[in-house]
């Protein structure tokens, strides 16, 4: 692997205004890889070259769309001068962050890292010893095989959506970045005591300092299921919160925090040899008004691996059109909807499904002794959702989970969808009523997660919904 060039010069010439723009999206860019981000100092920025000519074809780019790759490592890069992939550097987060400058939107997706694929080829380099096409294997092993450059291009054969840039960041400088801002406002629902990940948190609204917040993100005793899907959701509530922070003004009107928040932010990064200063602030710039309504976080959907019960593998239908679509630039709903030459919506608006509006029969085909019971009782005390009954598969037993609707019930199906964490398969029955089956499978089942994002003003359309996606505007925990 060619070593790491650092680059400061341009760095020097941009004003201040500039870089508080390339601070709120450093942050929508570095630390919505989970809220894990670094630099060195404001002054530069460390390099790794990626040769995006040797990947072969490539997926188009669709206009106006930047599509960044973050990688977060639990290794400092920024002080190991020996810097090298065998040493252990792989990835514990991957975030595809898609950045749509003309509807003035971002799409996170979280893509776990023991996700089984098949390697692209990638050639020995240096330390690095390649890898033959073909080879299945963990997804972030991709970078012990090839660095940075092996893994963008798994990543985009995989997805087969267009990487224009990538950013390695590591761990490290997450508390930094908390303790910068002042700390971060986060609901903990339940007292938390994980002595793997040095975490004791009582119940309730409170204020994060560095040291918690790093050991809630990285918590999975904590979680309900203890899998790294579930903490990908504490991941992205914490990334909100920090947004939510960074957004709120006190932090870019005042030149003392604002260039301690940027040293945080700036402390231990990677790039690709393509993306320079310039070109990350004209991204900020573009996107420095993004409203946060507008951020949407979700992980991609995923069934167990055939291979190996520990591990995960893509759930080809739904992982297939969210990839689509985020390729094509059509994953964000417009802003106010189409508009008719008068300014008024050309469809009808329709009216906002609410939890009580949802009937729905729960089934059990997960083996799991008494779970539709349990799931009945948290959608119906703790959403609001209209629980009709419960018991095991009949006539309906699908390899992932999936919700049944009748043909005037897809958003009722979406509302219930988006409150299970890893979302479910929708599938319109004919000769189905009002009620919906909700029948849980074990490939996939991971609980329920948020309150609800496919209704309302503020909740997405389609794909989004459909997935479970959460926003950065509010926190899908409340501690009322």
């Amino acid at each position: 692997m060619a070593p790491r060039n650092v680059s400061s010069a341009p760095a020097r010439k941009m004003s201040l205004g500039q870089w508080a723009a390339c601070g709120v999206t450093g942050l929508l860019i570095a630390a919505s890889l989970t809220v894990y981000a670094g630099y060195r100092d404001a002054l530069s920025i460390d390099t790794e070259e990626v040769n995006t000519d040797a990947w072969g074809d490539r997926p188009a780019q669709a206009e106006g769309i930047h599509n960044i790759l973050l990688l977060g490592t639990d290794e400092r890069a920024g002080e190991n001068a020996g810097y090298n992939v065998l040493n252990g550097i792989r990835p514990d987060v991957l975030v595809v962050v898609s950045i749509d400058v003309d509807k003035g939107g971002v799409t996170m997706i979280n893509l776990p890292r023991d996700l089984i694929v098949q390697l692209p080829d990638c050639p020995a380099n240096g330390d690095s010893p390649g890898v033959a096409a073909g080879t299945v294997d963990q997804l972030n092993h991709a970078m012990t095989y090839g660095g940075m450059d092996c893994q963008g291009n798994t990543v985009e054969t995989i997805t087969d959506i267009h990487l224009d840039h990538m950013v390695m960041v590591d761990f490290a400088g997450f508390q930094d970045i908390v303790n910068s801002i002042g700390g971060v406002e986060m609901c903990v629902p339940e007292p938390i005591d994980d002595p793997k990940a040095h975490l004791t948190l009582d119940a309730g609204e409170q204020t994060l300092n560095g040291e918690q917040a790093l050991g809630l993100a990285r918590s999975r005793e904590s979680t309900e299921f203890g899998s790294d899907l579930n903490r990908i959701e504490n991941q992205q509530r914490m990334m909100g919160a920090i947004l939510r922070k960074v957004t709120s003004g006190d932090i870019l009107s005042s030149p003392t925090t604002l260039y301690d928040f940027m040293g945080s932010v700036t402390d231990s990064m990677v790039t690709d040899d393509g993306l320079t200063v310039d070109k990350m602030t004209d991204l900020a710039i573009s996107m420095r008004e993004v409203d946060l309504d507008r951020i949407n976080m979700l992980t991609v959907p995923v069934v167990e691996a055939p291979s190996n019960e520990n591990k995960v593998a893509l759930n080809e239908s739904s992982s297939r059109e969210l990839f689509a679509a985020v390729a094509a630039g059509d994953v964000l709903p417009e802003e106010g909807g189409d508009k008719g030459e008068d300014g008024e919506s050309e469809e009808p608006e329709e009216t906002a499904v609410e939890p009580g509006d949802v009937s729905v029969r729960v089934v059990n085909g997960t083996g799991i002794s008494n779970l539709a019971a349990d799931v009945e009782a948290l959608l119906v005390n703790d959403h609001g959702f209209d629980v009709t009954g419960t018991g095991n598969p009949v006539e309906r037993d699908p390899a992932v989970t999936t919700i049944y609707h009748g043909p005037e019930q897809r958003a009722h199906a979406e509302e219930l969808a988006s409150v299970l964490v890893s979302g479910a398969q929708l599938e319109e029955t004919p000769g189905f009523g009002e009620e919906l089956e909700l029948v849980m499978a074990s490939s996939d089942w991971e609980g329920l997660g948020g309150s609800g994002t496919s209704g309302g003003e503020d909740g997405g359309e389609g794909t989004l919904a459909e997935l479970g996606a959460t926003s950065a505007a509010e926190d899908t925990v409340s501690c009322e």
